[in-house]
């Protein structure tokens, strides 16, 4: 395994980590996870990525549960999570859903570390940005969980470039605990923000990235040339809305000419997509997902290509794909 430091703070993590969005409680419990997260220690993996909002909260508990039976040293792994939406969709909790305020910040960190069973998360983010609540009062109380040591680093996840300018400017100004870190979807056919959006960002700021959906969500794997796979991502319910990105005929062509250049690469399509991310040096860490154990096994193979992605296999890449990118 290789490691990087998250942007510009001293903390390293390793460049392929393991998340758990739609796997865990959907697809994977509490037995799998513990199997596919020592596989992934064992391999040096030491960043593991969950939100409070995951499967409403069971990710959380799932994953907790999962720590509990490993028993490793708490210094040797890194877990995350994120808020915004909250837990509660109903009724008139007005202040525990779609928020980024204080009083909703303050109250799950509490709630996050009970599901985790932890004393401290170590990376926390705003899972996405708030317009209804000032900027400064969400960096606050951010900085503030950070200060009461409930977490040890915070940052956003798809906030807009001025969005992450004003709150580390803000947290520069006040003496606060600035953002360090970054959370967007990056993939060979979503890469306008990582390589433009946030280009000034990482030498102004010192931005350091936790990159997800590197297989757009299973579709530069090859998968869904043909349609929908049963059991697949794009054939759960509750992820319908992924489903016309999923069947696209253009990118699917597009990823048919990506597999013979994964094929002279000794790889596979979705080590080649997961490499052509970690190649960004922009990049801390590439968040994997994975339903089963091979899956997980087959992700961390990605590493080996690394080292292959010369400029020239880069520019056949992009010629396949660059058009398709947003």
């Amino acid at each position: 395994m290789q490691y990087r430091r998250l942007g510009r703070s001293g903390l390293r993590v390793s460049t392929l980590s393991l998340g758990s969005w739609v796997t865990y409680h959907n697809q994977v419990d509490t037995g799998a996870a513990a199997e596919m997260m020592a596989a992934a220690f064992d391999a040096g993996v030491n960043f593991f990525d969950n939100a409070e909002v995951y499967a409403s909260g069971r990710s959380e508990e799932i994953m907790g549960q999962a720590l509990k039976q490993l028993a490793w040293p708490r210094l040797n792994y890194l877990v995350s999570t994120k808020f915004f939406w909250g837990l509660d969709r109903t009724g008139d909790a007005v202040n525990r859903k779609d928020t980024l305020n204080r009083k909703y910040l303050m109250q799950a960190i509490d709630g996050s570390l009970k599901r985790f069973g932890l004393e401290h998360i170590d990376l926390i983010y705003c899972h996405r940005s708030d317009p209804h609540t000032p900027v400064e009062e969400t960096v606050r109380a951010m900085s503030d969980i950070i200060t009461q040591g409930k977490a040890l680093y915070w940052g956003t996840s798809e906030w807009s470039a001025a969005d992450i300018r004003a709150a580390w400017e803000i947290a520069e100004r006040h003496h606060l605990h600035k953002p360090v870190m970054e959370q967007p979807q990056y993939h060979l056919f979503h890469r306008k923000r990582v390589e433009q959006e946030y280009a000034r960002l990482y030498d102004e700021c010192g931005l350091g990235l936790t990159t997800w959906s590197p297989l757009a969500s299973g579709l530069l794997t090859g998968k869904y040339r043909t349609g929908l796979p049963e059991g697949s991502r794009g054939a759960l319910e509750n992820m319908a809305f992924l489903r016309d990105g999923l069947v696209d005929p253009a990118k699917n062509a597009a990823v048919a000419q990506l597999e013979p250049i994964a094929a002279e690469l000794g790889g596979t399509l979705a080590q080649l997509a997961i490499a052509w991310v970690a190649k960004n040096p922009r990049v801390s860490t590439v968040i994997t997902g994975a339903s089963k154990l091979s899956q997980l096994q087959s992700n961390l193979g990605a590493l080996d290509l690394l080292d292959k992605l010369t400029p020239e296999v880069m520019a056949r890449i992009d010629k396949a794909t660059a058009a398709l990118a947003g």
